[in-house]
């Protein structure tokens, strides 16, 4: 039986990306290994591998804290068949929320408002932090000292971002969030983060249009 590093590192970092339930990062990939092996081998065998897969029904991606497989967007509707629970269904006002606070980072419970043209409950927000997709980050320094929103690291791994900059150029219209509130519902979709292992309660509010977390 040959040792690891006798094997094509691409064929050693397929095995480990395929088996493994967490994104992996290059320390973990190096962890894996007897031998030490550089970033620029470890990135040169991940974009090869990457180019392997590319006609395939899964891809590697790279996020923000390393790289996985995933189904790709064209097969995702197979695999939610598959799925035994129904996806939770968040309203409109959940998603248009976040995608402000994305777009607009940091941002106060005041200037998700002002964008948004309605007021913003407290729950909204709550199940955005609850979720791990935004946190406090400080006051604003004006009147009130109002806390500002910012995104979290699980919001670029749920979304299948590397960093802030992979999200769309076109950001929210002054009065109106709701494409940006499209794109990050069709983000969802795609990357089926959550969907039936973390069931989140969905927001009552009195904005009644609701947007499926995963509509295929």
């Amino acid at each position: 039986m040959p040792e690891v590093e006798q094997e094509p590192l691409k064929i050693v970092l397929e095995s480990l990306l395929l088996t493994s339930t967490e994104t992996l990062g290059l320390s973990d990939m190096r962890q894996a290994l007897s031998a030490p092996v550089e970033t620029e081998s470890l990135l040169r065998a991940l974009d090869a591998l990457a180019e392997d897969w590319r006609n395939r029904g899964l891809e590697l991606v790279r996020v923000a804290d390393g790289w996985r497989f995933q189904t790709r967007a064209t097969f995702a509707v197979y695999r939610q068949r598959l799925l035994a629970e129904k996806p939770p269904r968040y309203s409109r006002a959940v998603m248009e929320t976040l995608a402000v606070i994305a777009w607009r980072q940091p941002a106060t419970r005041g200037d998700i408002e002002a964008i948004r043209g309605v007021t913003v409950s407290a729950s909204i927000l709550r199940i955005l932090e609850e979720r791990g997709w935004i946190r406090s980050n400080g006051q604003r320094q004006v009147p009130g000292r109002p806390a500002l929103y910012i995104t979290t690291p699980q919001f670029l791994q749920d979304f299948g971002l590397r960093t802030l900059d992979d999200l769309p150029l076109t950001a929210p219209a002054d009065k109106s969030s709701g494409g940006a509130a499209l794109w990050v519902n069709r983000e969802l979709d795609l990357q089926g983060q959550g969907a039936a292992n973390t069931p989140v309660d969905v927001v009552s509010t009195a904005e009644t249009d609701t947007v499926p977390y995963a509509a295929l």
